[in-house]
């Protein structure tokens, strides 16, 4: 039995952070019955302190959601959490995630305080939450750049408080992968009470590394990923779910799983990037128009001798109904062959030859040939 890592959805709250992509509620909403029949675990609806508007998203949300949890963020700040605790009030597994920097960095620069104090804030902020609501998520932010010692002490003591879950955030992307996957080591080795809670992974891409520095989390001990569908996000975006969520799902050696459905990530995909106003770019891993299109001839003969050949993921797992071969300049025979085929044409070796010598007249003038443009071809190779 593969153990669950649970996914944290934070496609509403850190996701809409993006500037240019502020969603209304009845959006909001649309998204987060999406994300709660994708199965993710929990979705974080939003700030809610930070607006009526992002208030009103949250108890809107928690009135839908029937599986997830629904999550509201705060700071360590009791008025903060006093708001949070209200907008969460219909939800019916309230989640509420609030926190403090703990990096020299935020503790100086930020806070303009001490460890110490800083300690005092974080521990006094869950015991308040604790009062409302039993699931309290806690954020040290920076965490990535925070001393081990000092964090571990931190976590320590804010599980002591009753924290149920503990965020790890890299908040700058600035971590290379084992060394978060260190940090995640150490807080599960050196936290003594770190069993009555779940380490949460919460990375940025800022170098390209969220995905690696989640996935290295979970393999050492974490057990929460957060992420946002398409990984959008502030910067350079948030850990991508779909990307995750595969990951776990193709390496059987990692004995980890997730509750999503991933043949529904390509139409989650879709709603995220047509409400937001945010394209998909065509490379994107999973989701992206060319993960599963194959325009070099040697690729395309090796897909459609055998799929496998050149994917490691049956693009049916993930919502797209085939693999592409598209027809370029660098498509061989055998490509042209199978679309030719694909629209009733069968041409034998001799045929085919012809008809690829014609084939690459047109397609040096073109940057793709569509199957509209076969029959024209095949006409002008006089077969």
């Amino acid at each position: 039995m593969k153990e669950i890592v649970k996914i944290f959805d934070t496609t509403l709250r850190d996701g809409e952070q993006v500037p240019g992509c502020k969603l209304e509620t009845k959006e909001k909403l649309k998204i987060a019955e999406k994300l709660d029949n994708l199965g993710v675990d929990i979705i974080e609806a939003g700030f809610p302190v930070s607006s009526p508007g992002d208030f009103n998203s949250v108890v809107e949300i928690s009135k839908i959601v029937k599986n997830a949890s629904v999550c509201g963020l705060t700071r360590a700040v009791k008025n903060d959490i006093d708001v949070a605790v209200e907008s969460l009030k219909l939800a019916k597994r309230p989640r509420l995630h609030t926190g403090i920097g703990t990096s020299d960095s935020h503790i100086k620069h930020k806070f303009k305080s001490t460890r110490e104090k800083i300690l005092e804030r974080a521990v006094d902020a869950v015991k308040y939450s604790k009062k409302y609501i039993e699931d309290v998520e806690f954020y040290a932010e920076d965490a990535g750049r925070t001393n081990n010692e000092f964090l571990a002490l931190v976590c320590e003591k804010v599980i002591d408080a009753g924290a149920t879950v503990l965020n790890i955030p890299d908040t700058t992307g600035y971590c290379l992968p084992n060394e978060y996957g260190e940090k995640i080591s150490f807080l599960i080795n050196n936290v003594k009470n770190i069993d009555k809670a779940i380490i949460s992974c919460h990375c940025h891409n800022d170098l390209g590394l969220a995905t690696a520095n989640s996935i290295e989390g979970v393999i050492n001990g974490a057990r929460q990923i957060e992420c946002t569908i398409n990984g959008i996000g502030e910067r350079a975006g948030n850990t991508s779910l779909e990307e995750v969520v595969m990951v776990l799902k193709q390496h059987n050696e990692l004995d980890l799983n997730t509750n999503i459905n991933s043949k529904l990530l390509l139409e989650t995909s879709k709603m995220v990037s047509e409400l937001m106003g945010m394209v998909v770019q065509p490379n994107k891993a999973i989701v992206g128009e060319n993960a599963f299109a194959h325009s070099s001839g040697i690729h395309q003969d090796g897909v459609i001798k055998k799929r496998e050949t050149y994917e490691i993921i049956d693009p049916r797992d993930v919502g797209v109904n085939k693999s592409s071969i598209v027809l370029t300049a660098r498509s061989g025979r055998a490509a042209l062959a199978y679309r030719a085929k694909g629209i009733g044409i069968n041409l034998s070796k001799i045929q085919l030859d012809k008809v690829y010598d014609q084939f690459l007249i047109f397609a040096d003038k073109n940057k793709e040939v569509t199957d509209s443009d076969l029959p024209n071809i095949i006409k002008l190779s006089k077969i």
